[in-house]
């Protein structure tokens, strides 16, 4: 059996983290079956095959065009591919063989004012229709994104499987006393901090929380609270910028981009709380990377969130500047509440696996392969 998995958005956040851990596990479970990946050019000479009956092969179309509907198809039949697995939502519909398309969200739907124009979201909506009909199997990353996936398309139940998403092995390591010191002087970390982790697109609530944070600082106990914001595309949402200086807060709210995982691991670490009051996601990986450190975690009760946190984590509603506020003091104040989410979380981290997930992913190739011929 030959698979075909896409991996050209292998060095996203996100989708890239479950792209990368699901090729390390193959890679450690599976050397009969034979696999190409699918990567961007540039990646080519970047992407190390995992196991010897992996191949890596190029492919220029990008992401979410015109072109992959075509160049897809064609890439798929040149390597005579049995199976195609899209980690993303895009199934272009010319493809011959058996698929698996893992639907991780339905956020693009859900709020289409945050799309860049109708064209956009025209496309989602089409692509994802496609993609739920025409594959063969759906995984999706959480019983939240099943139901929505179930609403929305109008699919069968037992075609939708869900995976759950889990620690990255590369950020899973300790880091030692070195490291520590090292970020502590870099980012100038001698005040306790607030963390947040994530793209900072609207859904994911800054404002929100640049105003709770506000709110939390006007008590005397909190004037040497920070906020630590790691997110790409800064420049993009100068909304935040705005709010921050609506409340003159440019020297207690700070934006560090990208920051590679070894540094990530050591900010979830000196962390005093993680704050993520999401109003949507799929699954929401930061808040249980989040509490595999032990750090406190404040997150919203609303979507897949308290599916994934359980009850080691305080849930707020993510609509409410004030719940927000009141929830990162008690997880800041309250020292019994403080010990219980640490270990608690921790506990909660070590029940997701990459192992398992990537296990029952391979199990859904078999089953997919075992079904009658596609039309």
């Amino acid at each position: 059996m030959r698979i075909a998995i896409d991996v050209r958005k292998y060095n996203d956040f996100g989708i890239g983290t479950y792209i990368r851990n699901l090729i390390h596990q193959l890679g450690r479970i599976d050397q009969a079956t034979e696999y190409v990946l699918l990567c961007k050019p540039q990646d080519r000479d970047h992407i190390a095959p995992p196991a010897g009956n992996f191949r890596v092969v190029s492919e220029s179309a990008p992401p979410y065009s015109v072109s992959e509907q075509f160049r897809i198809p064609m890439a798929l039949r040149r390597e005579h591919i049995d199976l195609f697995h899209a980690p993303h939502y895009v199934l272009p519909p010319l493809i011959h063989c058996r698929s698996v398309v893992t639907i991780h969200d339905c956020i693009h739907l859900m709020f289409p004012q945050y799309l860049p124009n109708r064209f956009a979201y025209a496309y989602a909506k089409a692509q994802l229709w496609t993609a739920a009909h025409r594959s063969d199997r759906i995984l999706t990353v959480s019983e939240t994104s099943k139901l929505d996936i179930l609403r929305r398309f109008h699919v069968p139940a037992d075609k939708v499987t869900v995976v759950y998403n889990a620690i990255d092995e590369r950020l899973a390591g300790p880091p030692d006393e070195e490291e520590f010191e090292r970020v502590r002087v870099r980012y100038q970390l001698k005040d306790p901090f607030a963390l947040y982790v994530g793209n900072i697109k609207p859904h994911k609530n800054l404002e929100r929380l640049i105003d709770a944070f506000h709110e939390l600082r006007q008590e005397a106990i909190f004037e040497s609270l920070k906020l630590v914001i790691i997110g790409d595309e800064i420049t993009r949402y100068q909304s935040l910028r705005r709010a921050v200086h609506r409340y003159k807060l440019h020297k207690h709210v700070r934006f560090f981009g990208f920051v590679p995982l070894g540094t990530l691991a050591v900010l979830y670490q000196l962390a005093s709380i993680f704050v993520f009051p999401s109003l949507y996601e799929g699954f929401g990986l930061p808040p249980l990377e989040s509490m595999y450190f032990g750090t406190p975690v404040v997150t919203s009760n609303v979507s897949s969130l308290p599916e994934v946190v359980g009850d080691a984590a305080i849930l707020v509603d993510p609509y409410s500047t004030t719940s927000i506020a009141e929830g990162m003091r008690r997880g800041l104040m309250d020292k019994e509440l403080r010990s219980w989410l640490r270990e608690r979380g921790q506990a909660r981290a070590r029940e997701f696996s990459w192992e398992q997930s990537v296990a029952r992913i391979r199990e859904v190739y078999g089953e997919v392969m075992e079904q009658a011929e596609p039309l």
